[in-house]
């Protein structure tokens, strides 16, 4: 059983969700990978990962605008310590995902034609977010 490890960098610019599959992909390209199991792993508790509709730009306004309704940044928190972000920040990722298998199969991502993996950036503010890539297979 072949194990390979890689970590990737997103650099976000506020509240939006990033799509980052084409550096999933071109990683498994220059690796070479068969078929197998991808986890993608965030190490980030204010921002979370996303299958999601890659077509669409209004699909992606539509789930900024109903996270954003679910839970607002009213003030209401008690944890409010890096701003009135940070804690609708951390709802949002627990209700999210944090983690993400993907199978791998003949060097090629599993995703339907319209998919895409994104990082959902709860924060307002700039960040670099780091995203573990864990591959198990052949």
């Amino acid at each position: 059983m072949l194990q390979k490890l890689h970590q990737i960098k997103v650099n976000t610019q506020g509240q939006d969700l990033y799509n980052f599959t084409s550096k999933v992909d071109s990683w498994i390209k220059n690796e070479k990978l068969g078929t197998g199991i991808l986890n993608i792993n965030i190490l980030h508790t204010s921002a979370s990962l996303m299958v999601q509709e890659n077509a669409d730009p209004d699909v992606i306004k539509d789930m900024k605008n109903f996270f954003n309704k679910l839970v607002p940044m009213d003030g209401s928190y008690i944890h409010s310590a890096e701003g009135k972000d940070d804690m609708p920040a951390h709802i949002k990722s627990a209700i999210t995902n944090s983690n993400l298998s993907i199978s791998i199969q003949k060097n090629n991502l599993v995703l339907g034609m319209w998919q895409g993996l994104y990082l959902f950036e709860h924060r307002l503010e700039n960040h670099t977010r780091l995203i573990n890539l864990h591959y198990v297979g052949d």
